[in-house]
């Protein structure tokens, strides 16, 4: 019933006001815990109102392109129908990173950022899908911070990327000016890094959001750069990680999430179980605690970037306190 609900309100929204900015999370009170829930269900279901495509679906929810198709892998793509049941995502595990300034985990293609808590408001991380570089133009790791902002920017290629343009028979000039057809959108955010920027994307290439798709850039949806962008100031530290597993706490319960390799790496299941056991190790500081390995090896199997429960932490029993003092004996 809940996901029913939740599927009508989803829908009006989305009529009322077309492409969504950012998903917004509370953070939890409990400073270990690092799992956020967007809806009080564990999975978020909408019913599609007219025939379209699943990356028309993730534009309107800032899902990258990999992510919609593997939460809905019996789903067409290219056409998905007026009736058709299609999830979200839901619950996300934080990368493992300052929760301050901009996180961006390419192993999961999401911006986090993590606004300044306001008086009598809960403290709050918003996360966009994004593109990274592709395997042959890598996305730099580290931590950096925003440097400057501009809006309506010029595109310089650098030579690089207009000798591999004109190999491929589609000459670059010196400037692409501001416009539509400008690979960096409307508003750009660049990095301490040279070369590296935070930007949004042309319209031709709308839907390689959640890919592997640039020369090394962070590539973002539209309206999800404009929000970024009058959200953060220059001087805004910047993490740029890989995590492809991360573990979290909510509620007394651990969970694991498991990504895909990206482009031009691989892990065997051998090097992801030796990964997911160190963080797990580190989460409980316990030498081997006790989980649940059925599910941690579905997870490292299916590789579809959703939290799941491995291990229920006990929760001490309190027992009634005799106050000796204040007995009476007969």
């Amino acid at each position: 019933m809940k996901s029913r609900v939740l599927s009508v309100f989803l829908m009006i929204f989305f009529v009322v006001t077309g492409t969504a900015s950012a998903t917004t999370y509370n953070l939890q009170e409990n400073p270990n815990d690092n799992v956020v829930t967007q809806y009080s269900d564990n999975a978020a279901f909408i019913t599609i109102e007219q025939d379209e495509t699943l990356l028309d679906v993730a534009l309107r929810f800032s899902l990258g392109q990999e992510e919609i198709v593997r939460l809905n892998q019996k789903v067409d793509r290219w056409l998905v129908k007026k009736g058709d049941i299609v999830r979200l995502a839901n619950r996300r595990i934080l990368p493992d990173t300052p929760h301050k300034g901009i996180t961006l985990n390419l192993s999961e293609f999401r911006i986090y950022y993590y606004p300044h808590v306001k008086p009598d408001m809960p403290a709050q991380v918003m996360s966009y899908a994004n593109g990274i570089g592709r395997q042959d133009w890598r996305t730099p790791l580290g931590k950096t911070h925003i440097s400057k902002k501009i809006k309506n920017p010029s595109w310089y290629p650098p030579e690089s990327i207009r000798r591999e343009h004109a190999r491929n028979g589609d000459p670059l000039p010196r400037v692409v000016p501001p416009g539509p057809h400008n690979p960096l959108g409307a508003y750009a955010l660049y990095l301490a890094v040279h070369g590296y920027l935070i930007h949004g994307t042309d319209i031709d290439k709308i839907f390689g959001i959640g890919m592997q798709i640039t020369h090394g850039c962070l590539r973002m949806y539209p309206n999800d750069i404009k929000d970024l962008y009058y959200r953060v100031a220059v001087g805004t530290p910047v993490y740029i990680v890989k995590q492809p597993i991360k573990v979290g706490w909510l509620d007394n319960t651990l969970y694991i999430e498991a990504h895909p390799d990206l482009d031009g790496e691989k892990m065997t299941f051998s090097q992801r179980h030796e990964m997911a056991l160190r963080l797990i190790k580190k989460a409980t500081n316990e030498e081997m605690p006790v989980f649940d390995q059925q599910a941690l090896d579905q997870a490292l199997q299916s590789l579809d970037g959703e939290p799941v429960p491995i291990l229920q932490k006990a929760i001490p029993q309190q027992t009634d306190r005799i106050d000796l003092d204040n007995v009476t004996v007969p």
